[in-house]
């Protein structure tokens, strides 16, 4: 595996809820960061043609994270199939781990709106970013 895929998002005014803690559909959209990051960064891919759709997102909370934290993303590929991908996720602020997610995305084909195959240079560079074995 290369090195851990971290990305910093800033907490912004409007990410608080009424006890100043990040309201936590905010998180999703952290984790949405940092999978585009990874998609552009790491599988090539330019923003202006990420055709995946979200097929799950589960995120468990375990301490909140406030204005003045600084977040870090890190995410990992735990599943590379034919045409889906799962993601995990540590969302951390200041050194400890504020929540961990995981998300399946599915490549669709933009045309037709159906899953179809990730493209092998894709899943190439992702099986070799985080040391996975091609599927057979």
């Amino acid at each position: 595996m290369s090195a851990e895929f971290t990305v910093d998002v800033p907490v912004r005014y409007r990410d608080l809820d009424p006890l100043d803690h990040v309201n936590h559909a905010v998180y999703a959209s952290y984790l949405e960061i940092a999978r585009t990051s990874y998609l552009r960064e790491v599988a090539a891919l330019p923003s202006e043609e990420i055709s995946f759709v979200m097929a799950n997102l589960e995120i468990a909370y375990d301490r909140p994270v406030r204005m003045g934290d600084d977040p870090t993303i890190a995410l990992s590929v735990s599943r590379l199939g034919n045409s889906s991908c799962t993601m995990s996720y540590e969302i951390r602020a200041d050194g400890a781990v504020a929540a961990t997610a995981e998300t399946t995305i599915v490549h669709v084909d933009p045309e037709t709106e159906r899953p179809s195959p990730i493209p092998d240079g894709m899943a190439r560079r992702i099986r070799e970013y985080e040391g996975l074995e091609a599927t057979a």
